[in-house]
């Protein structure tokens, strides 16, 4: 693999295993992280020792500035991006009831989960698409199945945010696809992971165990394997992964995208499909594809 990949949120849990797994396929890494130094440097070294390249580049996913600054700072470091993982999020630092929610944690979680991932797509397609001179690449998106249960009690303004997520990756994948660039996400449920101990659920982890069917909570090492999977050649049929409700006007509306525009030839924004219940498919019709899941209670 001679890719070049950044992977955000990537100095713990899952953006740490998925450098490592890459590092193993030769690929450059940038290890970017937000406050955790030594931890992505630890990283950088295990990648390298893997067998690939890597470099920590700090920058808060929730700035434009600093997500432009580091997609500026890879192209000096390692020239052509190939690959973005947008791993990174954070959530609410207690469970609570909907009258706890306030407006400011809530921006704030938007602000990396939502619209940070969008701007980190606009930089990696400005430079992949091949419409714009780039090489093609692929995204994944890092979603969560709270997406598709709310997570009540919980954490609803984080579900919200990673429902936006879902809803992002397909329109994304159908305006790109033809641009040489494969846009996926996935939603991981229940996995054991530094985010628990900074939300204080530590012992929910295990607890839910019991209501997972392999009795055990997803490794960040599988869900990783995942993501470098869509990042690959082998991938290539996987055009994108969303909620099913979403997916069939989506095909519909990729048809109407060409080299003349985002809309197409007599197709307008008015005149998009409107949404209907249907299987999720990828932008080839012979290729049927599912969300990828993970255990969750």
């Amino acid at each position: 693999m001679n890719d070049v990949v950044i992977v955000t949120g990537a100095s713990s849990g899952i953006g740490a295993a998925t450098a490592r797994l890459l590092g193993a396929a030769h690929a450059s890494v940038v290890v970017n992280y937000k406050s955790s130094q030594s931890q992505a440097e630890r990283v950088v070294a295990d990648v390298i020792a893997a067998g690939g390249k890597a470099v920590a580049i700090q920058a808060d996913m929730g700035n434009e500035a600093d997500i432009v600054r580091l997609f500026e700072e890879t192209d000096r470091a390692f020239g052509p991006l190939t690959g973005l993982v947008n791993n990174a999020g954070m959530n609410g630092s207690a469970l609570r009831s909907l009258q706890d929610y306030t407006f400011k944690e809530t921006m704030d979680i938007l602000a990396v989960n939502t619209a940070g991932v969008l701007i980190a797509c606009r930089e990696a397609v400005n430079r992949m698409s091949t419409t714009r001179g780039g090489k093609g690449g692929s995204i994944v998106n890092v979603s969560s199945i709270g997406a598709l249960t709310g997570s009540p009690g919980r954490f609803i303004h984080y579900a919200g945010s990673k429902g936006a997520v879902d809803s992002m990756t397909v329109g994304i994948a159908v305006e790109v696809a033809r641009q040489g660039i494969r846009v996926n996400a996935i939603r991981p449920g229940t996995v054991d992971t530094p985010i628990h101990d900074k939300v204080g659920q530590r012992d929910r982890v295990m607890r839910a165990s019991a209501d997972i069917p392999l009795g055990r909570p997803g490794r960040p090492e599988e869900v990783a394997e995942t993501i470098v999977w869509l990042l690959s050649d082998k991938a290539s049929l996987a055009a994108f992964t969303a909620r099913k409700r979403d997916a069939k006007a989506a095909f519909k509306a990729q048809k109407a995208v060409s080299s003349r525009g985002q809309f197409g030839e007599g197709a307008s924004e008015r005149g998009h499909p409107r949404r209907r219940h249907g299987p999720v498919w990828s932008t080839q019709r012979r290729c049927r594809c599912v969300a990828a899941h993970f255990p969750t209670m």
